[in-house]
Parts: C-alpha cells; sequence; structure tokens
C-alpha cells in the first residue's frame, strides 16, 4: 500500500465560546480537517492542529507546507511506516503541530482500515478514564469559580482544574495584555474554590506561564500547598528551566511541565533528567500520537507521572493505552458559566468525550481516532485544498 494524496478540507463554523467574562454565542473558527489517501482505498483523517484538543484548524501558512513539502515526502510511502516518517519529520525540521497531524491521520488510516480503535493498536488497558472540568480562564470573580467548581462537582466530576486571571484585569473586567500576573486574585479564587467543594474533590491550578518572577510562582504555590492542590502546573516561562528546578525542590506540591514547549520528547524527557518538575506533560500535538506513546514510556520508566494535555481524540487514545499508574485524568473542556460543553460540533454527528454521571469518559470504539464525522455538513460548507 502507498501513499497517493494529501488533502486539507477546510470549513467555517460559528460555536460557542468564551472570552474575558462572557459568552460568545456565535464565534466564528476555522476547522481543517486532513485526509490521506492510498492506492488501496484506505483512507486517513485528522481534525485540527492548532489550539486545543482538536477544535482547531490549521493556519493558512501550515496548509501550505502541508500541500507542499509534507505532501511530496510522504507521497509514495507506506502509511504503515509511522515511525520512519516521524524521524523523517524531525529531521527536517518540520513544525512540531504539522509532525503531530500528519502523525495522527496515519494512526487513524491503520485503525480504520483494521477496522479498531488506535488505542487497541496501541496496546488497550482501559476503556474508560476519569475526567477533571478545566476552566477557560478569567471566568469571572472568585466568587464565580467558586460556584463553577461546584457545579462541576454535583455534574460528577471529581477533579476540577483552575485557569486563573490572565491577559485580563479582574478588577476591571478588562483586557490586560501588558501585566498577566494578579497573584492576589488568583489567591483568592483557590481559597474560595476549596471552600466550595470540601476537602474531598481534587483541584488543581494553571497559570499557563505568566508568571513573570520566581518569587510569584512561590508565594503562590505555598497557598496552593496549603489547601491540598494536587498539582501546579506551569506557573513560568518553560524557557526559564532553572527556575523550575530550584521551585521542584522549594516546594513540595507536584510541578507539572513543560506543557506547551516544543520538542516533545526530548524536551521533558530533558526535564525528568534535570529534575525540572515533579510530573511531565504531553499531547498529541507535541509529537503525534507517537511521540506521545514514547513519552509515556519514558515516565513509566523513571516512575514518573504523564498526565496528558488537552481534549481529544487522539489524546484519549494515548489514555486508553496507559496505565493509570502513569496517566490519571483527561482533561475536559475548556469549560465556564453558561457555556454548554456537550454542544455536538456541525461537522460531528457526536461529541468524542461524553461524560457520565460518576465523572469517567469512554475512550472512543469506532474505527481508527473514533470520529463520527457529519459528511454532509462537510461536503456543504468545505473547501478541498489540494495540489
Amino acid at each position: 500500500m502507498k501513499i497517493t494524496d494529501l488533502q486539507i478540507i477546510s470549513f467555517e463554523v460559528t460555536e460557542p465560546a468564551f472570552q474575558y467574562g462572557q459568552v460568545v454565542p456565535d464565534a466564528p473558527t476555522t476547522q481543517t480537517l486532513m485526509r490521506i489517501h492510498t492506492d488501496e482505498g484506505a483512507e486517513g483523517y485528522y481534525l485540527g492542529g492548532q489550539g486545543h484538543g482538536d477544535r482547531n484548524g490549521l493556519g493558512p501558512a501550515d496548509i501550505d507546507m502541508m500541500l507542499g513539502r509534507i505532501r511530496s515526502l510522504i507521497v509514495g510511502q507506506d502509511p504503515f511506516d509511522r515511525e520512519r516518517i516521524w524521524h523523517w519529520m524531525w529531521v527536517a525540521n518540520i513544525p512540531e503541530e504539522i509532525l503531530s497531524a500528519v502523525d495522527c491521520a496515519l494512526w487513524d488510516l491503520q485503525g480504520r482500515l483494521f477496522g479498531v480503535p488506535v488505542h487497541k493498536l496501541l496496546g488497550g488497558c482501559r476503556d474508560k478514564v476519569p475526567a477533571y472540568g478545566s476552566t477557560f480562564p478569567n471566568i469571572g470573580s472568585p466568587e464565580t469559580y467558586a460556584a463553577h467548581a461546584a457545579e462541576c462537582q454535583a455534574r460528577g466530576y471529581r477533579h476540577y482544574k483552575i485557569h486563573p486571571y490572565y491577559f485580563w484585569n479582574p478588577a476591571t473586567g478588562e483586557p490586560d495584555p501588558g501585566r498577566p500576573s494578579h497573584i492576589d486574585w488568583d489567591i483568592a479564587a483557590c481559597r474560595l474554590v476549596r471552600e466550595a467543594v470540601g476537602p474531598d474533590m481534587v483541584l488543581s491550578f494553571d497559570p499557563w506561564g505568566t508568571y513573570r518572577s520566581y518569587e510569584e510562582a512561590v508565594k503562590v504555590g505555598r497557598v496552593l500547598e496549603e489547601l491540598d492542590f494536587y498539582w501546579y502546573e506551569h506557573p513560568m516561562n518553560e524557557f526559564r528551566v532553572s527556575n523550575y528546578e530550584k521551585l521542584s525542590r522549594e516546594l513540595s506540591i507536584p510541578i507539572l511541565s513543560p506543557e506547551i514547549a516544543h520538542g516533545s520528547i526530548y524536551t521533558r524527557a530533558d526535564w525528568i533528567k534535570r529534575g525540572a518538575s515533579d510530573m511531565s506533560r504531553i499531547d498529541v500535538l507535541r509529537g503525534g500520537i507517537t511521540g506521545g506513546h514514547k513519552m509515556i514510556a519514558i515516565c513509566e520508566g523513571f516512575g514518573v507521572r504523564c498526565e496528558v494535555h488537552m481534549s481529544g481524540h487522539g489524546n484519549l487514545a494515548l489514555l486508553g493505552a496507559s496505565s493509570e499508574d502513569t496517566c490519571g485524568w483527561y482533561e475536559r473542556g475548556l469549560l465556564a458559566p453558561g457555556l454548554d460543553y456537550e454542544v455536538v460540533p456541525p461537522y460531528l454527528n457526536s461529541i468524542g468525550d461524553p461524560m457520565d454521571d460518576e465523572g469517567y469518559v469512554t475512550v472512543p470504539t469506532r474505527p481508527g481516532l473514533g470520529y463520527d464525522l457529519n459528511w454532509d455538513f462537510i461536503h456543504a460548507h468545505g473547501t478541498v485544498h489540494a495540489v
């Protein structure tokens, strides 16, 4: 079997979103679907490639690279030679999100051809995983965070993660791009959330690297320890690895990082060796399913937890092929008051991560990545980019 073509289908959609403390009911966005063809009729797909999970499509420059350099690299190759293609793309310095999307589509192709979900190809380990509710940043006052956490607890979530205030001033309700840290407000939100949900709910905290000083990170970390938070994720810019080494030594709360640093397994293995974090972080946009699966094995070997970052079909496949002793939780969201996460995107017939009343998400059982694609919508609204 040989790859004969690569196409990108893009389509404009309007979906509810959340920004600066309020729901935007009809936010426009561009989604993309990568399609890889073969000479035997087998096809593989990948939705998205940027942003959170698989909900945000590739940009124009990425599409151009896909249809140019990437297409010329993979056409004529055996689609089952994922490992070889993965190494080729690293050697060629292909941008990480492009490399990752191609890898995911190749896994989807083989799963579809064999009629099995990707997590079974990887080596199935579990059929459902516990989810945590992961908030948008800037969802409102500290009291709003507390009320929202209680609502998530009532819904069945046993773990709630706070994305606090950044690029927004909670005192004025206005954008604040020049000063992302508002640690007193962050601390107030954490205290009220713990008070609202009691001692048994797992809580974690992610300021998305916006603390500009080590001192800010330590001050907040001390409060998180006092409140018995489970992890402290990506508090500072991840270029400052030595600061993370110092922070991990100073605090008892586990530091979870790197979250978004490029370099996939290579960066994250180095962080483990340097003691720059206590838990590691990976997702399918940082090396594809191949890279994510490798990173989970690295962490298992070192006895380090590897928490999978973001939502999406590919990340659920990684979790379905991993032990709860290494990978604990699925990040469900992003969530916010008044935003219905259960709304099905128009290009799908069903959401990929339905959650039961006990807070578990079932790993998709459809072949490949498990997409339930709405081809009528895609054909009616999609633009095919092809050579």
